[in-house]
């Protein structure tokens, strides 16, 4: 795997929510918004990356029988900077995320990385498989909370949590907060939201397959034509002579 794949194959193809399912807590519990929902993708970016980097470095020095122990706490001490720094200079985002950003701790994509991958490889590529997992993750939330907030309040807020937004609030409304559907801002909203676009992607990977396997049934058939002309050809030319 080149470390383009590597890098990309979290977006779309390995997508810890869209394709493994991975860290639907935050999935559905943080995605009322687009700033929130980006928000936690930035922190998880972080704490992956940079937990998948150290236990990279560090992973010939832990015993085997305590990986595990030992991947929580890096990950933990990474997730306590994030804690503190978000605290800090974007509390309104803190405030909203609240139990959430702890529970990064416990996010089996962060956790299941350090195992699948961390371990296993350089730290180079480590960084990049962090990194790009990471990506893939926010952009799957990002995804998530654009559509719930667009169908439950007809619009996107901008700086209301994320300060590099801007010191004032930004709101983008396209459609009358009358007509929005408010019920994709609760929590069962979440659980339709994301159905919804699960089942959009599965039509689209269906629709995919079903051409490659017509296009492989097609050049099939074109083989055998071939053979069979080749045979027929063989045969007028062994009678003409």
């Amino acid at each position: 795997m080149t470390k383009k794949e590597n890098f990309l194959k979290g977006f779309i193809k390995e997508n810890p929510i869209f394709v493994f399912l991975l860290g639907m807590c935050p999935a559905l519990a943080v995605t009322a918004s687009f700033e929130t929902s980006l928000g936690m993708g930035i922190l998880v970016v972080f704490v992956l990356t940079m937990s998948n980097i150290v236990i990279s470095s560090v992973r010939n020095f832990i015993p085997y029988e305590v990986r595990t122990p030992a991947y929580i706490v890096i990950i933990a001490t990474f997730v306590t900077i994030v804690r503190m720094l978000t605290a800090a200079y974007a509390f309104d985002l803190y405030l909203s995320l609240g139990v959430f950003i702890p529970l990064i701790v416990v996010n089996c994509l962060i956790l299941g990385r350090a195992e699948a991958f961390a371990s296993k490889n350089r730290v180079l590529d480590s960084a990049i498989d962090g990194l790009g997992m990471g990506l893939g993750f926010t952009f799957a939330l990002v995804v998530i909370g654009i559509f719930r907030e667009f169908l439950g309040t007809g619009g996107i807020a901008l700086g209301v949590y994320l300060p590099f937004f801007g010191p004032n609030e930004i709101h983008l409304q396209v459609i009358p907060e009358i007509y929005a559907l408010n019920f994709f801002v609760l929590a069962p909203g979440a659980f339709i939201a994301l159905g919804i676009i699960l089942a959009f992607m599965q039509g689209r990977k269906a629709k995919r397959v079903r051409l490659e396997i017509e296009e492989s049934k097609r050049i099939i058939a074109e083989k055998k034509q071939a053979a069979l002309a080749k045979k027929k050809a063989a045969a007028l030319t062994k009678e003409a002579a």
